[in-house]
């Protein structure tokens, strides 16, 4: 098991226990045993009821939350520095002790339930799912990290033990601490209080699943709804990958808009001067969805229904601008603004544990931001135009879209306009 911290001298802290394993590593049969175990994980242990656990959080003044993404998982505490200890040892019951009750489990059901529907009216999240679902149909990637209405009616504890028993592993599992933190402290606290955890399987090691990305797309056309949403993307690197930083440049490049922020024909990024000269859409942002192995580059925008086919036909001509014609004025623009984002993602203790977690579970060691903004300043518009040609450039997309999408082009269309026929 890894400890990792930063000590920023402030009198609150967070610490967190990453655990890698999500919903990544679920079958078809059991997908959505790692969020619901999340949400059982607060809910009692051997020697805490959940109004204790409750109650002596809300005495110490903290926090306790998780969080469970594809390859994630994260139970973490906001707290007073002095209390780092009394966090830790909570942290530490409800990851090694949790009763998983079958009455608690019968009732947290209705919770997750009631939890879907709530995403269900998020289409932002919508779209991505089923941007997930069709990008990486066939593996466990495709799938969604709440899982279906069938499983979370039929997981019994026995599927929740053995997600537990088969993941929840020493060597997958950092503590990681941000704040008015001691290294030394932490340390003797893992050895203190982890004491369950170990490296030893007692069947099969579990490896990675495999990913495989195919350019294909899903629509769920609904003309009541007022507007279309769409997303695009192509398949794109990894967490180590070398091509990530590349990548991110021109993620950074083309940027986001939303009409509601204003901002006129004069902005920086030229699809958003487009769009607010055109008034074709009613926001976009891209995006870089990163894993171990693979990852989702591309563009999710709203806008009216007689409006999608222009924006479609925007977003891949600066697609393509990337691959052939992008400027060393407009990468070093980019770099900046990359570079300023990820200062300010890092304000405060929570961001900064969450960085410690998740780079630690990713690349195996902590990344300093001087190496991060050295290798973002290597980054020309040459090597840049180099990685889009390779990731982009002729490639099948996949397409998700919900609402109004007749307007939407055939994939045959969207296929054609990933390149450009030329004398």
């Amino acid at each position: 098991m890894r400890v990792a911290s930063e000590n920023s001298g402030i009198p609150t802290a967070t610490v967190g226990v990453w655990i890698d394993a999500g919903s990544r590593y679920e079958t078809a049969k059991n997908n959505g045993v790692a969020h619901f175990l999340e949400h059982m994980a607060f809910k009692g242990t051997a020697k805490r009821s959940q109004n204790s656990i409750e109650l002596e959080v809300e005495t110490l003044g903290a926090h306790l939350n998780a969080y469970t993404s594809r390859e994630q998982t994260v139970y973490y505490a906001k707290c007073f520095s002095k209390d780092i200890p009394q966090a830790v040892e909570i942290l530490s019951d409800i990851l090694q002790n949790s009763t998983l009750g079958e009455q608690e489990i019968e009732r947290e059901r209705g919770v997750i339930l009631r939890e879907m529907q709530e995403v269900e009216t998020n289409l932002q999240e919508v779209v991505f799912d089923y941007l997930h679902a069709t990008a990486f149909q066939g593996t466990s990637l495709s799938q969604t990290i709440l899982g279906p209405t069938e499983n979370i009616n039929s997981l019994q504890q026995q599927d929740l033990k053995d997600y537990v028993s088969n993941h929840y592993k020493a060597p997958r599992i950092v503590l990681a601490a941000a704040g008015g933190v001691d290294q030394q402290q932490l340390v003797e606290l893992a050895e203190k209080n982890f004491t369950k955890f170990d490296g030893k399987y007692t069947g099969e090691i579990p490896t990675l699943p495999s990913a495989r990305f195919t350019g294909s797309e899903m629509r769920l056309r609904d003309d009541g709804m007022p507007l279309a949403h769409v997303a695009i993307a192509v398949e794109g690197a990894g967490w180590a990958n070398g091509d990530n930083i590349p990548l991110m440049v021109a993620n950074t490049l083309i940027g986001s808009w939303d009409r509601s922020y204003g901002g006129g024909a004069n902005m920086a990024s030229s699809l958003a001067a487009t769009c607010a000269k055109t008034n074709i859409c009613h926001s976009f942002q891209s995006f870089n969805t990163c894993y171990t192995d693979t990852g989702l580059w591309g563009m999710y925008f709203v806008c009216e229904q007689n409006g999608v086919e222009d924006m479609v036909y925007y977003i891949q001509q600066e697609w393509k601008k990337l691959c052939v014609s992008v400027t060393d004025f407009e990468v070093q623009r980019a770099k900046n603004l990359l570079k300023t984002n990820m200062m300010l993602m890092l304000d405060g203790s929570t961001p900064i544990c969450e960085d410690i977690g998740r780079q630690l579970l990713c690349y195996n060691r902590r990344i300093s931001l001087q190496e991060i903004e050295a290798r973002i300043d290597a980054v020309n518009a040459s090597n840049l135009r180099e990685t889009c040609l390779e990731y982009i450039y002729d490639k099948c997309p996949a397409v998700a879209a919900v609402g109004p999408t007749d307007c939407l082009p055939d994939y045959n269309y969207l296929r054609g306009g990933m390149y450009w026929l030329r004398i």
